[in-house]
């Protein structure tokens, strides 16, 4: 691929606030056409990148190309091209849903026409003609999701930048905003959407995990589950705590997880017959249960990836 390929290309970003470092040194490119997530846990620099990408921060080092615009010299000329949907409601909630796309359409200098054509559409496509009426406040959190995302799509940008957009919604909700996200995609637009969903990362098509500003993993999903360096195991137990503290105390498991009356247990890569040594550690401990070998998960890729650190014993 050459840079034409990209979306979004950036070599070296960095973003300081004061002894603070938010983003670092991140080389990050992102396909057109494509759903590429963001994961890391709070503070890893997530909302930092995008707005650096938007050009409503100035990097404090390196470089971005967004569509072909260097940012944030040309923020302005990107700024008819894509979307920005934040992780808090951010439209009028004293308008009514017709009023604030109204609104929104004339930031983006439709004209008359236009805006009545692109309205019309994305009302019908989000499900908002009944709501027209309604004042944005009084929508739910799904209703709500489906106003911005009309909203920030209505001059058909391609590029959107989503900054963890379903936190607030329905598991329903999320299905039918992840559907139109994939038809968004299929229809040429880019996406960058941040999330802590571990069922939306595995819907993207490629996934970076930051962590404290920099980059930690990048790869498709599958992908980086099939590189995780470590031995999962699955311990089903009728006494799961007690299970837990005698397998936490051990230098060769690296973390564990339960799961109702399950344990997920991670492991050193070089740990040999797993399944053996763990089932032995329970019967010494006259502790019944059943420990098979399973497949890495994204929770998985995504404890070793943020650096888990075991606590001291």
């Amino acid at each position: 691929m050459n840079e034409n390929d990209f979306a979004i290309s950036c070599r070296g970003l960095t973003r300081r606030f004061g002894p603070v470092t938010a983003v670092s040194n991140l080389d990050l490119d992102v396909p057109r056409g494509r759903i590429f997530g963001f994961l890391g846990p709070n503070g890893s620099g997530k909302s930092t990148t995008m707005r650096l990408l938007c050009g409503l921060l100035v990097p404090s080092a390196g470089r971005a190309t967004v569509l072909g615009c260097r940012v944030p010299e040309e923020a302005e000329k990107l700024r008819l091209q894509m979307g920005y949907m934040t992780q808090k409601f951010s439209l009028y909630e004293d308008l009514t849903v017709l009023e604030n796309l109204r609104f929104v359409a004339r930031v983006f200098d439709l004209g008359l026409r236009r805006m009545r054509e692109r309205i019309a559409v994305n009302s019908k496509l989000y499900e908002l003609d009944d709501l027209h009426s309604r004042l944005a406040g009084t929508l739910s959190g799904g209703q709500k999701q489906r106003l911005a995302l009309a909203a920030v799509t209505l001059h058909e940008p391609r590029l959107l930048l989503l900054d963890e957009p379903t936190s607030a919604v329905d598991p329903q909700s999320r299905r039918d905003f992840w559907d139109r996200l994939f038809e968004l995609a299929d229809e040429g637009t880019t996406i960058l959407v941040s999330t802590h969903f571990m069922d939306e990362a595995e819907r993207c098509h490629r996934l970076t995990f930051l962590d404290r500003g920099a980059m930690v993993r990048e790869g498709p999903p599958q992908e980086l589950m099939d590189r995780l360096e470590a031995i999962t195991v699955e311990v089903a137990t009728r006494m799961p705590r007690r299970t837990r503290a005698l397998l936490d105390p051990n230098d060769w498991v690296l973390a564990v997880t339960q799961l109702g009356n399950r344990l997920r247990v991670m492991l050193r890569p070089d740990t040999a017959s797993p399944v053996e040594r763990i089932d032995a550690l329970l019967k010494q401990a006259s502790l019944h249960g059943t420990v098979r070998r399973t497949g890495a998960t994204l929770e998985d890729v995504f404890v070793a990836a943020t650096n888990f650190q075991r606590p001291s014993r």
